[in-house]
């Protein structure tokens, strides 16, 4: 997903921002930009006064918000966060949100509060939970002392949440102490029962453990270290104290690899972390997969990856463009409406698409189909067909392709089908199977091109450099075309990568431009395919455990690939 595109600003720019702000305001109270009643953009004393929310954002994942911090984030005017916050947050935020980096701000909450005065939504982003190990109390305490409007948003704090992503319980069922430290204050930390949570654990992680066992630990305390919790980068080691470095370099582990923040956890809770863990033990956990298809293809895709743990990201391998000539286009709309046709065949999401600019240009909508059958070549067309308010009348029940609708078309009967003619609005490039069988079963096809295909432009250079270079653990091919383009604009894919097609044809063409394919689909379906994607890292995962490996990555199998920690 790219994010939304934010405005930065720092130093003396804050100041001209709140500024602009309260002249902005100026011709009436509650006029801040971008407000509306009605539309989730504040509540009247909101639009008022303005308002600074101090709002815990979680340890990473943004799942994890609460409902009111997504809100917030929703209508923000102002956003003062880490960049490493707002990085991964700036697609939940208005288009024409101003975010400052809260490290140029030392402290000084001038901007915000003038901000505020002037009617906008300030938002104080920090991880966690704004009152656990963060300077919230602070800010809260100087505006109050400013008599502006303020609001303490929770989080969840990582020293909680971070250890349940783990699989490490902090007690052992409704009773037991839990202490949380930072690792600044380790060496005070004296022994007893209960779990020992260290936050910032990153900074020194054996240094931390030789600490606590000069405090007297015992060495065989077990010990959890888990970077970048919440996140598929997340990682987790788990030993003893005294243990500690050997089970790092067994893990390969470094100082210089283990970049990001870390949570230790210590106590008996961590033995049950292999049997608990649930999170970094999905079967495409942290796998980096590319899907070749346009931002509305890949939606239900990139949905389904990120249930399994991975992490998508979209190349578009075409692009769709109107007809050179929209005569045809045209008349075949006006024969919907005039009842010249007993069929329509979508065999595309894009020739849905195409008939539903084409209606929505002439005014019309799904009720120009009455009385006209409508044919799916699968699910997802389906799908898109239903969105439009049309529910189809033939899909196939097996094979999901042109050839698989022409397999299951029903045969012309003068006496029950007073119209021979079908409609089938598809791309330029579409072959002649269906318009051959349907002549065949004595229907009369109007083939119409309904959109053109073209090579979509070449991605960015670090996506080309990741194909070929191996940073990608896997790719889905959907057609034989998405094969062909994402090789004429990016280049073969590396032979650690894990090759996935939709079906028998798709795998043929792969096999042509040298590619070894590991996995394909039940059945032609993306949602299928997807599942075999995971069927085959859960296997992958499966033999690393059995031979006591570590579980890793295609991607981290290519020559020189270390283990990275981000």
């Amino acid at each position: 997903m790219n994010p939304t595109p934010v405005t930065k600003m720092t130093g003396a720019e804050q100041d001209a921002a709140a500024t602009a702000a309260d002249e902005m305001t100026a011709t009436g109270p509650g006029s801040s930009p971008g407000r509306s009643d009605g539309k989730g953009r504040g509540t009247p004393a909101d639009r008022r006064s303005g308002l600074v929310a101090l709002v815990g954002v979680g340890p990473g994942d943004e799942n994890l918000l609460t409902v009111r911090a997504a809100a917030l984030l929703a209508r923000a005017d102002l956003v003062v966060a880490a960049p490493w916050i707002t990085e991964r947050l700036a697609h939940l935020l208005p288009a024409e949100a101003t975010v400052i980096d809260s490290g140029t701000l030392e402290n000084d909450l001038k901007p915000l509060i003038k901000a505020a005065r002037s009617g906008q939504t300030v938002l104080r982003l920090f991880s966690g939970d704004p009152f656990m190990f963060c300077a919230a109390a602070a800010d809260a305490t100087a505006l109050a002392k400013a008599k502006v409007p303020f609001e303490i948003v929770p989080g969840l704090p990582a020293a909680t949440a971070v250890p349940a992503y783990a699989g490490v319980p902090l007690t052992p069922d409704v009773t037991g102490d839990v202490r949380i430290v930072h690792a600044a204050e380790v060496s005070r930390v004296s022994v007893a029962d209960g779990t020992l949570v260290v936050l910032g654990a990153e900074t020194g992680v054996t240094d931390i453990a030789k600490m606590l066992l000069a405090a007297g630990w015992p060495d065989v305390t077990p010990l959890a270290i888990v970077w970048n919790g919440t996140t598929t980068d997340q990682f987790t080691v788990t030993g003893t104290l005294g243990t500690v470095g050997a089970d790092l370099k067994a893990a390969g582990v470094s100082p210089l690899t283990a970049q990001g923040r870390a949570i230790a956890i210590v106590g008996d809770g961590v033995a049950s972390q292999r049997a608990l863990s649930w999170f970094e033990t999905k079967p495409l956990f942290g796998w980096r997969v590319l899907v070749p298809r346009t931002k509305d293809q890949a939606a239900s895709v990139c949905d389904r990856l990120r249930s399994y743990g991975a992490v998508p990201e979209q190349v578009p391998t075409i692009a769709v463009e109107p007809p050179r000539t929209p005569q045809q286009m045209d008349r075949a709309v006006r024969g919907l409406v005039t009842g010249r046709y007993q069929w329509v065949a979508f065999t595309s999401t894009n020739a849905v698409r195409a008939i539903r600019e084409k209606f929505e240009e002439y005014g019309l909508d799904a009720r120009a189909f009455a009385g006209v059958k409508i044919a799916a070549v699968g699910e997802q067309t389906a799908a898109a067909l239903r969105a439009f308010g049309i529910a189809p009348d033939l899909m196939p029940d097996g094979q999901q392709s042109a050839e698989g609708l022409a397999n299951c078309w029903p045969a012309y009967d003068h006496l029950l089908d007073p119209i021979n003619r079908v409609l089938l609005p598809r791309a330029d490039i579409a072959t002649e199977g269906l318009v051959t069988r349907l002549t065949d079963l004595g229907w009369e096809a109007e083939d119409v091109t309904a959109y053109r295909t073209v090579r979509a432009s070449p991605p960015p250079a670090p996506i080309r450099e990741a194909i070929k270079g191996g940073g990608f653990d896997a790719v889905l091919f959907t057609s034989s075309s998405t094969v062909r383009n994402l090789i004429g604009i990016a280049g073969k894919p590396h032979a650690v990568t894990v090759i996935a097609v939709i079906g028998p044809e798709t795998a043929k063409t792969a096999a042509e431009f040298g590619l070894r394919v590991d996995v394909v689909a039940p059945t032609p379906s993306a949602a299928l395919l997807v599942d075999a994607l995971a069927d085959h890292g859960a296997a992958i995962r499966d033999a690393a455990v059995a031979a006591g490996e570590p579980v890793r990555r295609p991607s981290e199998r290519r020559r020189g690939a270390r283990r990275r920690l981000r």
